[in-house]
This record gives C-alpha cells, structure tokens and sequence, in this order.
C-alpha cells in the first residue's frame, strides 16, 4: 500500500447497502475462525469483485497482524474500509460482527441459565475438549513466529517469551498482560531500537489499570473487555487465559465448567473468536453486560482502522512495532499453550478426560477443525450422560 492514503483517491464505488449486505454473509458464515474468515474476505473483495488488488490484501493482512486484538476483525473493517470509506468500515464492521453476536448471547442464555440435561451434558462435553483446541491454536501459530526470529540469539529469546507465557498462563492469570508487555518491551531493548519505543503499547496501561480499579460491576466489565480488545497478541486465542482469571477465579462470574462453555460457544459460532467475552460479560451483568463486554472489546480494531488505516504501510515498516510484537507475540502463543492446563484441571469427570483424548485426537492428528471437534465432543457428552455418565459437579 502507498503512504497516501489511496483509497480516498480509487475507491471503489460501493453502496452501503451492499456493504451490509456482503459483510453480514460473511459474518453469518464465517465458521471456523480467522483462516475461514480471510478467505472469504479474499473471495469477496480480491477475487470476485476485484475491489482490492492481491498486493494490498495481502498487505492489509500483515499490518493486521501486526495490531493487537482479532486481527480477522481488523481485517473485515479494513476491506469495509477500503471500498466506502468510514461510513463502510462502521456499517461493514458492524455488519460482521453482529451476527455471532446475536447467536453467542442466545446460547449464553440457553447454557448460563437452567438448561435440560442435554444442554448440560453437550456443554460439559464440548467443554472437555476446548483444552485440545488451545493446545492446536499454540501449535498452528508457532511455526510462522519461529521463522520470523532467523537469528540464534533471537530464537533464544523466542523460546524464553514463550515459556515464560505458558508458565504465566498456568500461574499468575490476571496478570498476564502486563508479561506480555514485558516481554514486547523486553525485545524492543534486546534489539536496541531507538528511543521511540517508549511510546509503545505499554503507554495506556496505567490510565486503563486506574479505570480498572474504579469501581461498579459495569466498568469491571468494561475492563475485563479492554484487556481482551487492546492489550491481547498473537490472536484471538489469548483471550482465554487473559479472562479466565478474571472471569472464574477473581471476580467469580462463572464457574470453571461455565468458562468452558463459554470457549467452545465462541468457536462453534460464526465470527470472531473474541465474542467469547460477550459469554463473560453476560455472566456477570446479564445482557447488558454481554453488549457492554462486545463493544468495549471490539472498539479499538474500529479505531485502529478508523484512524490508520491510511498509515498500515508506515506500522509494517515501523522497527519498534515489530520488535514490540516480537517480543509480546511469542508470550502470547505459550500463553494459548499454557491456558490448557488450568482448562484440564477445571474437568471433574474421569469421561471427559476420555473426551479431550479423543478432541486431542482429531485436532493434533488428524487435523480436524475446531468446529467439527467440539461439536464431536458435544454429542459424545450428550450420549455419555444419558447413558448414565455423572454430570460435572
């Protein structure tokens, strides 16, 4: 992409109406997370409208990889963004994010209330494999990270950040985000880049860690939902020990086992990963704070786009963001690998260990899809339990 912002001169003259209507077919079929997610942004806009050349798409891409939070969602506002300006990147946006929306809240009503026992044994079912399905995110996103740190001392490193993730996914929780900064800043140091690395990421934190700290169940959520919408890397996986700790163990919103719910309903919905949060924030404040949780989360991939989308050239050539990233991105991928085992541990059912074996199995193996896998894992629950398998307590 040029350093000019391009599309104010080149866009494509593309309705709103139209917008709407392609980015709500995505957002409606988009299963399957973010691979899924970028090809059918890739069909629509490079392939069969020719709205965006391959360059740029691939382009827009990498710059969204480089931004924190659900880059997929970045994505989709920047393509929205590209073929109408911002009024497309709101409508667009909006559009590819409500609909997983709507159907995470309906279930969150269904699995969070009082649900029959079908419900309850699919959820405890799907649950016991969301644990596999950490461990495959971890997997799948290490070989890229390796191949970017070519150098035996920044291999080094990479392999602290990540075990150091995965030990603080197992043990500090709440605190996560502050290592991953740690390590981004660390890099940043190691690599000896000039002194702008102190306008990094890492600048907000006390203005959001004060806003954290002031009170009322609302503007708790609206914290939880922060974490996970400015402050998360390497994916839309690192969510999950990012609000785990909050969610069951600090502020006692849910149960363990509710959690896990929660994480298999994210992956088996269409959309963003990240509606996950919007489970959360139903826990604890009902619908409104499901809604709360959902825009707080996704606004800052809005503004991002919304005020750089013109600027994605300068972030992918910009020697702090990338050693920032270069540091916090392999914290956040042994994060994702070390969040299953607080996710084992939540089990109580000797079956759904036999349950995560089989989703481990299909994942790790013969590489089958989360959906596939946590629906598997769901109809194996219902079949266990009314076979006369226990319940988790």
């Amino acid at each position: 992409m040029s350093d000019a912002p391009r599309a104010s001169v080149d866009r494509p003259a593309v309705s709103l109406a139209t917008v709407l209507k392609e980015w709500g077919r995505i957002g409606c079929l988009g299963f399957g997370g973010p691979p899924a997610h970028i090809a059918l942004l890739r069909k629509l806009c490079v392939e069969d409208r020719k709205w965006l050349d391959a360059q740029e798409f691939e382009d827009a891409i990498a710059a969204c990889n480089l931004l924190p939070g659900p880059a997929s969602t970045q994505l989709a506002i920047f393509c929205a963004w590209r073929v109408r300006g911002r009024a497309g990147a709101l409508a667009g946006g909006a559009a590819f994010i409500v609909p997983g929306l709507i159907a995470i809240l309906g279930l969150a009503v269904l699995f969070l209330g009082d649900p029959p026992v079908w419900v309850k044994a699919a959820g405890a079912g799907a649950g016991a494999a969301v644990a596999a399905v950490a461990v495959q995110a971890g997997v799948s996103l290490m070989p890229a990270g390796w191949r970017r740190a070519p150098q035996q001392s920044n291999r080094r490193r990479w392999v602290l950040y990540l075990l150091l993730g995965a030990v603080a996914a197992a043990t500090i929780g709440p605190w996560l985000v502050l290592l991953l900064i740690a390590c981004g800043i660390g890099e940043v140091i190691a690599q000896r880049v000039p002194a702008p690395a102190r306008r990094g990421p890492a600048r907000g934190l006390p203005l959001l860690a004060a806003a954290g700290l002031g009170g009322g169940l609302l503007l708790t959520v609206a914290w939880v939902a922060i974490k996970v919408g400015a402050l998360s890397y390497g994916g839309g996986f690192v969510i999950i020990p990012l609000m785990r700790a909050d969610a069951v163990e600090h502020y006692h919103w849910m149960t363990g086992e509710q959690f896990l719910n929660a994480v298999a309903l994210g992956q088996i919905t269409p959309g963003p990963v990240v509606h996950t949060v919007a489970v959360v924030g139903y826990a604890a404040a009902g619908i409104g704070g499901g809604l709360l949780a959902s825009a707080v989360a996704f606004s800052p991939s809005f503004a991002f786009v919304l005020l750089g989308a013109h600027r994605f050239d300068r972030l992918r050539d910009n020697r702090v963001v990338r050693a920032f990233l270069d540091g916090a991105g392999p914290g956040a991928i042994g994060a994702i690998l070390g969040s299953a085992i607080p996710l084992t541990l939540t089990l109580t059912q000797i079956w759904q260990y036999c349950v995560l074996a089989g989703a481990a199995v299909l994942m790790l193996a013969l590489r089958r899809g989360p959906v596939l896998t946590l629906l598997s894992a769901g109809a194996a629950g219902v079949v266990i339990v009314l076979a006369g398998g226990a319940l988790p307590h």
